[in-house]
């Protein structure tokens, strides 16, 4: 089955840091630009990190500096993101770039306070 899972959200403080994981069950993953989007109450969705099959990565102005997106062998991808700020406050989801609308998940919470 073809699918995508995020986990590792949670409430964490300002300046704190926390890791998502994003498993990507099915092999056609493997090939593809994968990357995390995130929502935020009442606003749009918006990309925030993406990285090729070949490793090369890009990010949102906003994230630069602060989160790193990887992924491994096993087609999990992961977005360490660090000195988190409110404004990170949002859902987050992995999906394919360009994104593959039959694929997203449940996504993960991820709650920033001060």
């Amino acid at each position: 089955q073809v699918q995508l899972v995020e986990s590792g959200g949670g409430l964490v403080q300002a300046g704190g840091s926390l890791k998502l994981t994003c498993a990507a069950s099915g092999s056609i993953f493997r090939f593809r630009t994968m990357a995390w989007y995130r929502q935020a109450p009442g606003k749009e969705r918006e990309l925030v990190a993406d990285i090729a099959p070949s490793g090369s990565t890009s990010y949102a102005d906003s994230v630069k500096g602060r989160f790193a997106i990887s992924r491994d062998a096993k087609n999990t991808v992961y977005l360490q993101m660090n000195s988190l700020k409110f404004e990170d406050t949002a859902m987050y989801y992995c999906n394919t770039r360009p994104i593959s609308p039959a694929y997203w998940g449940q996504g993960t919470r991820v709650t920033v306070f001060s």
